[in-house]
């Protein structure tokens, strides 16, 4: 079995974290900020579209090949997504109301999750973006 490093957890999360910076730009999303940190805890992207701020926690995951990733998704092994809990986002929200206060901001927000699964060396990867989590 494959030992997995903390550097390439690092890796896999810088990647899905650019992935989906890239795919919130595509979809008219403007990023306001990435990797915002306050009270040791971190908000992955904060992005806006039509005047609503939405703080994205990432959680991305690697495969070797794409038949990897298509029978873990046929047969729902572990999903990314299953890693934002209770804990987790008691600490995005404490997170965000902190951003909001320093930026003076009152528009309305939401926390989403963007579930990244990745191939990198076919350079592929898909988003389960989960918006009002």
């Amino acid at each position: 079995m494959k030992q997995i490093t903390k550097n390439h957890k690092k890796r896999v999360g810088n990647t899905g974290e650019g992935v989906v910076g890239e795919y919130l730009m595509r979809n008219g999303y403007q990023i306001r900020e990435l990797n915002y940190w306050a009270h040791n805890n971190e908000i992955d992207i904060i992005a806006e579209k039509n005047s609503i701020i939405y703080f994205v926690e990432v959680k991305a995951v690697s495969y070797e090949t794409k038949v990897s990733l298509e029978q873990s998704v046929t047969h729902e092994t572990w999903q990314p997504e299953e890693q934002v809990h209770g804990k987790k986002l008691q600490r995005i929200y404490k997170t965000a109301a902190i951003w909001l206060q320093e930026n003076n901001c009152e528009q309305d927000w939401i926390v989403a999750v963007a579930a990244v699964r990745l191939v990198s060396r076919e350079k592929y990867a898909t988003i389960n973006f989960i918006e009002n989590v």
